[in-house]
């Protein structure tokens, strides 16, 4: 990592701050948390965006961790693919879903996936999600197409976890922050 690890002699942060990341992390922190325990507000605001994008989203979670993993792959993010690839499988992704989308993200997912392992509406998100990563502008086609297979709810919720990451991978790319050990 490019800053040193958080600790509290160096920066101390309010016991219930420090307390309520550990309790979210089941006890441990995370490198991307000894990052982002530099600046209270940062720390105090991520914790309480990502509980609801995490926990509290209605989109299936299957879809947006799997626009999570392309948004890492597509930005070389590692430590977000670390981390949500085992989350994906968790929402009922395949691991030959996941080579899939590794294969897609090799070529121009935004231009359109054709990969057998990823069903119709899976192509789709991965190529919405590559449209939204890499050219930020995303085509109608697109868009409408994904409107055919999800409510309004779900889409906006899928576009925010998938922005959300983008933001994430920009953060771990810039400070370097390496997955655990």
């Amino acid at each position: 990592m490019r800053i040193p690890d958080w600790n509290p002699e160096d920066h101390p942060q309010p016991n219930p701050l420090v307390q309520a990341v550990l309790d979210r992390r089941g006890g441990h922190l995370l490198n991307l948390d000894k990052a982002l325990l530099w600046s209270g507000p940062v720390a105090s605001g991520w914790l309480a965006y990502f509980q609801h994008v995490r926990a509290n989203l209605t989109a299936p979670r299957k879809l947006c961790e799997l626009g999570i993993c392309t948004v890492a792959l597509l930005t070389k993010a590692d430590y977000e693919y670390h981390h949500h690839a085992p989350d994906f499988l968790k929402a009922g992704g395949s691991p030959a879903e996941l080579e899939a989308l590794e294969a897609a993200a090799t070529n121009d997912p935004a231009r359109g996936v054709s990969q057998a392992a990823l069903g119709q509406l899976e192509q789709l998100v991965v190529q919405y999600a590559a449209q939204m990563t890499q050219n930020i502008q995303v085509d109608d086609a697109v868009f409408k197409a994904l409107q055919s297979h999800l409510s309004t709810t779900a889409l906006v919720e899928l576009t925010t976890a998938i922005a959300t990451y983008n933001m994430v991978a920009r953060i771990l790319i810039a400070l370097q922050i390496r997955p655990e050990a």
